[in-house]
């Protein structure tokens, strides 16, 4: 039997009649951490936790698997005696599971609603028809509200009351607790140590993964100081003018073990846009060129066109212009003088005058 989404078949009473609200259910095999075999249950995705039953009329679950600690969600490439059968790797805190779905298409449901519980976002990297993400924004709406419901007072993770002083450090996160374990679990390779958000909105945390037969994670209180600066609240309390001194700080007493937590985050190679056809109005993702864009020609000088008149005089000293510009005033120095006395308007008419009547004369 297939997946299905929200197809609640609940009981009459009893546990299941009681469980959050199913948004996804189907037949799965599963293979838990401390398990040799697998076995193939009822599975129904409530709320942020996956309950399996031995078929789908049982009214109580018989194993309960909670999302809280999700590390990772991956396909699984081997090969099953049931050659349509699609395996996937639930990775959590405390181990691996192995589930099966019956098909592909059922496993890229699977994953679909999956991480949309989980990470309350519609996953764009998976193969899905539009429908089936419409039903997906659904979910996250339903789960967002439901959480919501289940935690009224709970202040949120951030943004924070107080403004932060100076330069925030590239290792500053926006989220939980919980999310940070998760971020620094995901990827051990981009660092251990980041800084987000408390959870009275009024200070500051230094989350911090360690591996230790498995992994182990650390929190720590930052404080701003009414003086200016900041805290870190330990034993023996590290004040520290700005938060890259706080960062700065626990990578020098530990040694260099603590790494500020870097994700490089992608970046598309290629310049992309959507236009819409002209015959039928469909909309089509283009792939811009790459190259430099080419430069127009430009266009020959008309010929017959004088010379224009702000155009430099040419340089060569048989340029009858050029002797006439540079040769000196007929003029002595004493008409010089006198001349300065003239209006300029006159002046400058003079001096035209002059031009033209040298000019008449080279000819």
């Amino acid at each position: 039997m297939a997946a299905a989404p929200v197809r609640q078949r609940l009981g009459s009473g009893g546990a299941r009649s009681q469980l959050p609200p199913c948004y996804f259910e189907g037949y799965l095999e599963k293979r838990g951490p401390k398990e040799k075999a697998s076995r193939r249950l009822w599975t129904c995705l409530c709320g942020n936790s996956l309950y399996f039953f031995n078929n789908t009329k049982d009214a109580h679950y018989v194993e309960k698997l909670d999302l809280c600690g999700f590390v990772s969600l991956k396909d699984d490439s081997s090969r099953d005696r049931n050659l349509e059968a699609a395996r996937l790797i639930l990775r959590m805190k405390d181990g691996e599971t192995k589930l099966t779905a019956p098909n592909l298409e059922a496993r890229e449901l699977w994953k679909g609603f999956l991480y949309s519980v989980i990470e309350l976002n519609v996953p764009s990297s998976l193969t899905l028809l539009p429908g089936q993400l419409q039903m997906l924004k659904e979910v996250v709406e339903k789960e967002r509200t439901r959480r919501r419901n289940r935690n009224p007072g709970r202040a949120p993770p951030s943004p924070l009351s107080v403004p932060l002083v100076g330069e925030i450090p590239a290792c500053f996160r926006p989220v939980s607790r919980t999310e940070a374990e998760v971020l620094l679990e995901r990827h051990p390779d981009c660092g251990n140590m980041l800084l987000r958000p408390g959870r009275d909105g009024c200070s500051l945390a230094v989350t911090t993964r360690q591996d230790l037969n498995g992994s182990v994670f650390r929190h720590y209180r930052v404080t701003q100081r009414d003086q200016g600066g900041y805290v870190i609240d330990v034993e023996n309390p590290i004040p520290c003018a700005t938060l890259h001194d706080v960062i700065d700080a626990l990578v020098e007493k530990t040694a260099g073990t603590l790494q500020p937590f870097l994700l490089e985050e992608p970046y598309e190679e290629n310049i992309t846009y959507v236009s819409a056809n002209d015959e039928n109005g469909e909309k089509i993702l283009h792939t811009a060129p790459s190259g430099p864009l080419p430069k127009v020609p430009a266009l020959p000088p008309k010929q017959g066109l004088s010379q224009p008149l702000n155009s430099p005089v040419p340089a060569s000293p048989t340029n009858p212009m050029r002797r006439l510009i540079l040769s000196p005033s007929p003029l002595t120095q004493c008409e010089y003088h006198s001349m300065s006395a003239v209006p300029a308007a006159f002046s400058q008419t003079l001096f035209s005058l002059r031009v033209f009547l040298s000019v008449c004369s080279l000819k």
